[in-house]
């Protein structure tokens, strides 16, 4: 509840005396929610919103403004703003109802909905997505704290947030390139397999990743290396040479996590990732 006070003056000819202070309060009737679907967020991610507002009152509330922060925060002497409005996405409930869309309006680093009403003891819901951009953080301790505010005639204003975390898991690609090409028959041909980890989070033994492949041609003396160090077959990998399938043995593929750099003047901030190479070489 808020507390506000008043107090009176009388005046009569030269004399002026106060009365006592009045306290009242003002039953807030109107409250919110904010909730992220998503319970974390990567590179390039869309996360979904739903804002719930509740009217506990008699009283209809009519043109209501809500403001999204888009997850704001400091910077050096500024702020950036991690997340941009996917156009197009806001839908807008009474009362469990679909509305026509209201007026959406955004900026470098805010999103606006006007228009809003919540009927005397309804609700309205807005549900809208955006994507994280260049500015969002990534490492291991990432977290995007969303603000929306709620104001309008006749309303305390009302603020809700939601904090939605970096995913904490490794993130990876693979790449093969082969060499020499072209490659006459009977000559020694290498396969390169470049592994990438754009996550915060390494690729240890126990995720027990796998490489597999078909060679086609059928290689014969096969020789791997895994980042600089020669495999053994049936230690670290498994190869027939009747199909020329080829599988790494579980536990053996291992890749950093990336490394993040954030601009100290812009703000960007730039992914290394981390790399782990596998070479096979064999005959055709």
């Amino acid at each position: 509840m808020a507390q506000f006070t008043n107090q009176a003056t009388l005046s009569y000819g030269n004399t002026v005396t106060n009365s006592n202070v009045a306290v009242g309060e003002i039953l807030e009737v109107l409250s919110a929610t904010k909730t992220a679907i998503n319970a974390t967020y990567g590179q390039d991610d869309n996360i979904t919103y739903i804002v719930s507002i509740l009217n506990s009152g008699s009283s209809a509330f009519n043109n209501l403004t809500i403001t999204d922060n888009l997850g704001t925060y400091t910077f050096g002497t500024g702020t950036l703003t991690p997340l941009d409005y996917t156009d197009g996405t806001l839908r807008y409930y009474v009362n469990g109802v679909l509305q026509p869309s209201p007026i959406v309006t955004t900026t470098a680093n805010s999103l606006t909905v006007s228009g809003i009403t919540v009927p005397a003891n309804g609700n309205a819901i807005l549900v809208y997505e955006v994507s994280t951009n260049g500015f969002a953080p990534l490492g291991i301790d990432g977290e995007i704290t969303n603000q929306a505010a709620i104001s309008g005639m006749g309303v305390t204003p009302v603020s809700v947030e939601e904090t939605v975390n970096a995913e904490t898991r490794p993130n990876l690609s693979i790449t093969k390139s082969i060499s020499p090409v072209p490659v006459a028959e009977g000559e020694t041909v290498t396969y390169t397999f470049l592994i990438q980890n754009t996550g915060n989070t390494p690729l240890v033994a126990t995720d027990n990743a796998i490489i597999t492949d078909l060679f086609d041609p059928i290689l014969t003396n096969v020789q791997v290396i895994f980042n600089g160090t020669p495999w053994s077959e049936g230690t670290e990998y498994n190869y027939n040479q009747t199909t020329g399938f080829f599988e790494t043995v579980p536990s053996n593929i291992t890749v950093p996590a990336a490394t993040y750099t954030q601009d100290p003047i812009t703000g960007v901030i730039s992914i290394t990732p981390g790399t782990s190479t596998l070479i096979v070489t064999g005959t055709i």
